[in-house]
């Protein structure tokens, strides 16, 4: 059944609490600087003044009393428990050479086989996207395929600094069973290493690195933020991705709301055979538009792309917004109607459902 609503002081004392620790958009801490990142040092870029980030599109952040003025006046959506859903099937050990296939694994996590290559994005098989095992959000379902069932991993992606897409457990778990590769934003391979993962490499917007097999991993700029603690607000970088193949273009968005991004990714890198693209966390929209797109801007978003196929994530696992936990599905389903868009152009995956892109 769905859980019901919480009382709105309880709501909203939970909220504060939540803010003063930092887990507002993912993010997290107990005491000022406890889970703080390191920061980046070096010299200034036109997104980077030698301190913080910034985006191409400059974005106020969410203070506390805009905060506070969301938890009063909340209508957060149904959630349901499904803790015992079942993981999918076992994906295929690798693909191709031309070949694309995409498992949908839950929140933002997929698994993009591509020429000989398995990469992950921003993957999380935590059960909570918190610093700490008592607090913070829980994941309402489990992870849509077996972390035994993953198959050899090459590459890891990871957009960003918040709990919800840079997992320490689970790049632990990955480094110690895969040793894969690591790609994050400037600022990022300190937070890594000192937790003994290595071969970490750091990217800023534009950057590249030859994969192998012909398959090259692109950092692309988002529109959103970063931050694990109360110190380290917009110290590392945020990001999207492009890799590029013989199995031709996949764009994983990461978390980003609207920008001169989508189009940019166009014009360098031509149409995408596959978009990866969020719908979930956007409401209220006063308060998410900043950070998250909406379902009807992922379509938007899908268009301006010209994405052969695109791919719905960041919704149904983690409660982060007022949305329910099938509204990101079902207004994604009206905008495509509502704007002419073939439905079968972007698809919602089943948790743990994965699917060939076939050539158009």
């Amino acid at each position: 059944m769905p859980r019901p609503k919480k009382s709105r002081l309880r709501r909203v004392l939970v909220g504060v609490l939540a803010f003063c620790v930092g887990l507002i958009g993912g993010g997290g801490a107990i005491g000022c600087c406890v889970f703080s990142a390191p920061g980046h040092s070096g010299p200034a870029t036109d997104h980077f003044d030698g301190e913080k980030f910034s985006n191409q599109v400059p974005v106020e952040h969410a203070g506390f009393c805009e905060f506070l003025g969301w938890q009063l006046t909340a209508e957060p959506g149904a959630w349901e428990d499904v803790s015992d859903a079942k993981p999918g099937q076992k994906p295929p050990a690798r693909v191709g050479k031309g070949e694309l296939r995409i498992t949908f694994v839950g929140h933002a996590t997929t698994l993009v086989q591509m020429d000989g290559k398995n990469v992950l994005t921003d993957p999380i098989w935590s059960e909570r996207a918190s610093p700490v095992s008592f607090a913070g959000p829980k994941r309402v379902r489990p992870p849509g395929i077996r972390f035994e069932d993953l198959p050899s991993i090459d590459a890891v992606v990871v957009s960003h600094s918040h709990y919800d897409h840079l997992d320490m457990p689970t790049l632990k778990r990955l480094h110690a069973a895969h040793r894969p590769r690591f790609f994050v934003g400037l600022g990022n391979r300190q937070l890594l290493e000192a937790d003994g993962i290595d071969r970490v490499t750091e990217l800023d917007w534009w950057e590249h690195v030859d994969l192998g097999d012909g398959v090259v991993v692109h950092s692309v700029p988002a529109q959103h933020f970063s931050g694990r603690g109360l110190c380290d607000r917009d110290v590392t970088l945020w990001m999207g991705y492009v890799l590029r193949g013989p199995g031709g273009v996949v764009y994983f968005a990461g978390d980003t709301a609207m920008g001169p991004h989508f189009e940019q990714v166009r014009q360098r890198f031509g149409a995408p055979r596959l978009a990866i693209l969020p719908i979930g966390a956007y409401l209220p929209r006063w308060f998410m538009q900043r950070v998250h797109v909406s379902p009807a801007e992922a379509v938007e978003a899908h268009q301006i792309l010209g994405a052969e196929q695109s791919v719905a994530v960041h919704f149904g696992t983690f409660n982060l917004g007022d949305d329910g936990q099938q509204q990101a599905p079902e207004e994604l389903r009206e905008a495509l109607r509502k704007r002419g868009v073939d439905a079968a152009s972007f698809w919602v995956l089943g948790f743990g459902e994965g699917r060939p892109i076939r050539r158009k």
